[in-house]
């Protein structure tokens, strides 16, 4: 078997052993709603929009659900509980899909998000699929507020064998990715990773920020990809729908990076920001491990759930 579907099986099995918290919370009381009705009635369209909200799937989202559900079983004539479950899973799956996400050579992969949510780790993990796909990866330490984050970020740059260009704490974010962009250039680097300080109390000043930098890589490297992710820590529920929605107003962002989702009960977060905001999800964190980062896949993040 070929490393890379060894891999997924095996991220697979994890994703499920992660997502036990929310399969409790969203599958195992869906499974007991069904148990305690005989017919499809109003109560139990009640319940089951209070146990999607519970599961953070979000008010204006859960709804939506409740109502394709109700409408496809007076469509279909369906009054069994049973057959919900399915109806369910399927909606859930359509609601999530999205195109794959390309890094062409070059991209400039700029990541975002507040203090905390794992943006660092996240960008050593990125940095080492990357590689082991065969692209040539340089690290920009942008995040040049925060003490010691250029240090952290050395230490997942030399775990990934790639190089990190840095400057000194309280640099110019602009002029380190500038450094960046030359180093790329002169080493033909395929994918430029861009780490940011984790800002949001100061939404203009980060705008700015972002602004400027995105204009250093139009400006230095006008042939590159230039794409945004947003990490988001899945434990946070609907505060990081929210983060999102802030972020979503300072930046053209490509999609989400959702992480520590072996820690939570709220894996419909990943539910609400796709359907609320419009953001796909692009890749899922479920460990510390490098191998515990995967590109997000739909059906299987939905049947891990409901599985």
């Amino acid at each position: 078997m070929a490393r890379e579907e060894k891999e997924k099986k095996g991220f697979f099995s994890k994703l499920k052993e992660s997502l036990s918290r929310t399969r409790d919370n969203l599958s195992g009381r869906v499974d007991q709603l069904v148990a305690n009705y005989e017919e499809l009635d109003d109560d139990f369209y009640d319940e089951l929009l209070d146990i999607l909200i519970l599961a953070d799937v979000g008010v204006k989202t859960s709804t939506m659900v409740v109502d394709k559900i109700k409408a496809e079983a007076r469509e279909k004539k369906i009054g069994d509980p049973k057959q919900v479950k399915q109806m369910l899973i399927d909606i859930l799956v359509d609601m999530m899909k999205d195109t794959d996400l390309r890094f062409p050579s070059p991209t400039v992969l700029m990541v975002i998000g507040v203090n905390g949510v794992g943006k660092t780790t996240t960008i050593g993990k990125l940095a080492t699929r990357f590689q082991y796909i065969g692209r040539k990866v340089i690290i920009c330490a942008g995040d040049t507020f925060r003490a010691a984050a250029a240090d952290q970020l050395e230490i997942w740059a030399k775990r990934a064998n790639t190089m990190i260009v840095r400057q000194h704490e309280g640099a110019d974010p602009a002029a380190v990715l500038f450094d960046a962009i030359q180093a790329s250039k002169a080493r033909q680097a395929d994918v430029l990773i861009v780490d940011t300080a984790g800002r949001l109390h100061n939404k203009a000043h980060l705008m700015e920020e972002l602004k400027k930098m995105a204009r250093v890589v139009g400006r230095e490297w006008p042939e590159a990809e230039f794409r945004t992710l947003l990490v988001v820590d899945a434990t946070t529920g609907q505060n990081g729908v929210e983060q999102a929605r802030i972020f979503k107003d300072v930046a053209k962002l490509d999609g989400i990076i959702l992480t520590k989702m072996d820690g939570t009960a709220k894996g419909g977060i990943a539910v609400a920001i796709r359907q609320e905001l419009g953001l796909p999800v692009r890749y899922i964190g479920v460990g510390e491990g490098i191998e515990d980062l995967q590109p997000f896949d739909a059906r299987e993040f939905i049947e891990a759930i409901f599985g």
